[in-house]
């Protein structure tokens, strides 16, 4: 898998787009993506030294439409602390 197919997008939420202050980032990754996969594609497209990985399962939600009653897709977040001094520049402005 490649680097590009493990992270999908960066979690822009409150929460998450605070953590870049202490150097924390969040990403959305490939269901089937590992700790140490996400680290390798991290450092290698955004050029930075991972310190720690944390990984979530963000379930699905239950959604409604009148009678209709579906679920919104399961994903997969993980939590990156990159090295003291280090930032990721491409995700310094969204918000």
């Amino acid at each position: 898998m490649s680097p590009y197919d493990v992270l999908q997008r960066p979690v822009l939420s409150e929460k998450a787009v605070g953590g870049v202050e202490r150097g924390t980032y969040a990403f959305f990754v490939h269901p089937d993506a590992s700790r140490t996969q996400v680290k390798d594609a991290v450092e290698r497209v955004f050029k930075v030294d991972v310190v720690k990985v944390n990984i979530q399962k963000v379930r699905g939600k239950e959604k409604r439409m009148g009678r209709y009653v579906g679920r919104t897709a399961e994903r997969k977040k993980a939590l990156v602390k990159v090295a003291e001094g280090q930032r990721i520049q491409q995700l310094e402005g969204l918000t």
